[in-house]
């Protein structure tokens, strides 16, 4: 019985959360509802902060004519039709969802293709519009041909002509807000105000997405911010602060996809150079208090060139580690270190040691940036990038450039990126809360429920208990700050529970990172709690791998291996009090098959070796932060 309480209490993630709570009003459909907040988050909830539609120039050019409303219905769980016609409804709905459509020529290819031809002038904009009416592959070459002059700064000057160009964004804006507020549930499910700032050099990728917190009387008051002209982040926080200051209202800004901006999302570095000031970083940290580290475009947890002894790091690099967003400018290896995620919190620590500001300081989620308005990362339903790589046999080894460069195919793409809140309630307000105060996680599909607390005195002996309230009360959870000052080493509650409809799990591992008094950046992954440990014992500091169940042939897997469960309360073992450091949780699966796999089961093809066909999922909490009294 006791056993069965405690995998209960594991199970549910919390008890005994409901007292004490504060109330929200909101209206939905024209009636008043009141959502209550828990006095702790008591239940995790599962979005996508990332997905465009027919309205962001890119995903319309590649093909896909669905809307904000379709993507909006397929997120909560509605049965959809994929522009290519295929059916698709998720297994779970989702909780919450932000369509992000790009601010830069929002709805600008959609005019194009129904402008009448004889009223368009420049020839190369004719001759796109000409691509884009032979159908699909037409348009998807018209698109491809769009981004590459994009990057090269080669756009005809007709398209950048500002003329119409407000008025048609403030009109798709508009559109967006209605749509969006009628399918906003307060209680049920949440739907965000956002969009996408495209910033980009040259072709490297400095992205951000914009989620406001706001209904729409406030965020009618703007319309995105087109960064064509602009060539520093320092424009959209301008941007950020003039709304907060005329409405009262609240956003912030995700960046994404640092993995291709050939080193400069997290430079040592004031942009374009010089030494970081203080100020820059204090703003950063206020605007972003959460990164995107992983998506369909690749994973960017951590590389194998900066984590050598890490044997789980290059998750999803392949392909990716070639060049910048559009393959326009090569990459060499020390860029790498101002795109990966983990080595932008070891810069953070190293930077507030230098100037008393960390810029780094950000919550981890995942997100899938889908262009097809399908918000999916699950592996056996993937439809792809674009409308161009919906389910098809040849899909997997097309080439998949977003400009005209060459280098990365089908399979190098991720069926990845879930966002994980533990909000106090499922409204705008509660979620954006929990993302500012970084209490989220971000996974690579699978929906596992993990916990993470950070404190002084946890026990073994706190896990037959009401621990969820313990990690609240004595301690910190993901995203939190240690005070300083305290005896002894910092302990850790950590829990994970498998997607209760996907795979075991191997392994739960937390990654510390920290920076010594001379300033030399460090990083170790301990192995805190696994299945079968009678039978894994550790090696050389590693502990053996789980095995593999998977069948390529059927595309499948058994859960024979792995645990549904893992908990511990683990302590630092090489704790110095005198030094910055930071904590992260990696909760592995056994491994699975990959999208590539179930296409060759769906479609009877025969891979080359180098295709991915099977995979460790995983997930990441944001971390907890240690910083030392006198530093």
């Amino acid at each position: 019985m006791r056993r069965r309480l405690m995998v209960a209490a594991l199970l549910l993630g919390t008890s005994g959360l409901l007292a004490g709570c504060d109330q929200l009003k909101k209206v939905a459909g024209g009636k008043d509802v009141v959502v209550k907040e828990t006095e702790f988050p008591e239940r995790v909830l599962w979005g996508d902060t990332h997905l465009h539609t027919a309205n962001s120039v890119d995903a319309f050019g590649f093909g896909v004519r669905l809307g904000p409303e379709e993507a909006l219905r397929f997120a909560r769980g509605e049965e959809v039709t994929s522009t290519t016609g295929l059916k698709a409804k998720l297994p779970r709905p989702l909780d919450f969802l932000v369509v992000t459509d790009h601010a830069e020529g929002l709805g600008a290819t959609k005019a194009l293709y129904d402008a009448p031809r004889l009223l368009i002038r420049d020839e190369t904009m004719l001759r796109w519009y000409d691509m884009m009416h032979e159908g699909p592959a037409g348009s998807q070459r018209a698109m491809a041909e769009i981004l590459d002059a994009r990057g090269r700064n080669a756009l005809p000057k007709a398209m950048l002509n500002q003329d119409g160009t407000a008025e048609r964004t403030k009109s798709v804006w508009n559109s967006n807000i209605d749509t969006v507020e009628r399918y906003n549930e307060p209680g049920k499910f949440t739907a965000f105000f956002g969009f996408e700032y495209t910033l980009m050099q040259g072709g490297n990728n400095l992205h951000r997405n914009i989620i406001f917190r706001d209904g729409p009387d406030r965020v009618r008051t703007v319309v995105p911010l087109d960064p064509t002209y602009k060539t520093t982040t320092d424009e959209i926080w301008n941007y950020m602060e003039a709304y907060e200051k005329a409405t009262g209202g609240r956003v912030l800004a995700i960046p994404h996809n640092s993995n291709l901006s050939n080193g400069l999302m997290f430079e040592l570095t004031q942009p374009g150079g010089g030494p970081m000031t203080a100020a820059y970083a204090k703003r950063r940290a206020q605007h972003e208090p959460v990164v995107e580290i992983t998506q369909i475009k690749g994973d960017s947890e951590a590389h194998p060139f900066l984590s050598p002894n890490d044997e789980f790091a290059g998750f999803g690099v392949a392909g990716w580690e070639l060049n910048n967003l559009l393959g326009n400018q090569p990459k060499v290896p020390s860029m790498f270190a101002g795109e990966y995620v983990r080595e932008a919190l070891k810069r953070g620590l190293l930077l507030e040691q230098q100037m008393g500001v960390n810029p780094y300081k950000f919550g981890l989620i995942g997100s899938t940036d889908s262009h097809t308005a399908l918000s999916t990362a699950d592996e056996n339903q993937f439809f792809g990038k674009h409308t161009g790589n919906e389910p098809n046999p040849a899909r997997v080894m097309q080439e998949q450039n977003l400009g005209t460069r060459k280098g990365r195919f089908g399979w190098h793409y991720l069926a990845s990126g879930y966002a994980a809140v533990w909000a106090k309630a499922n409204t705008r307000a509660s979620i954006f809360d929990a993302m500012e105060r970084r209490e989220v996680y971000g996974s690579t599909g699978p929906r596992m429920t993990v916990r993470f607390f950070g404190g002084w005195d946890f026990k073994d002996a706190d896990l037959k208990g009401d621990w969820v309230r313990a990690g609240y009360r004595r301690g910190v959870p993901m995203g939190g700050e240690l005070s300083a000052g305290k005896k002894g080493a910092p302990s850790f509650i950590v829990s994970a529970l498998k997607d209760p409809i996907g795979a075991n799990l191997d392994r739960v591992q937390i990654v510390k990172g920290w920076v010594t008094k001379a300033g030399k950046l460090q990083e170790k992954v301990f192995d805190v709690v696994w299945s079968d440990p009678d039978k894994r014992k550790p090696t050389g500091g590693k502990v053996p791998a789980v095995g593999d169940t998977v069948n390529v042939a059927t595309a499948s897997y058994t859960n024979s291996i792995g645990a549904p469960t893992l908990a511990k309360v683990w302590t630092d073992p090489e704790f110095d009090p005198s030094v910055r450091a930071f904590y992260y949780v990696r909760v592995l699966e056994i491994p699975t098959p990959s999208w590539p796999a179930f296409d060759a089961v769906r479609y009877k093809l025969k891979l080359p070796p180098e295709v991915r066909v099977k995979q460790q999922e995983r997930a990441y909490t944001s971390p907890i932060w240690y910083t030392p009294t006198k530093a």
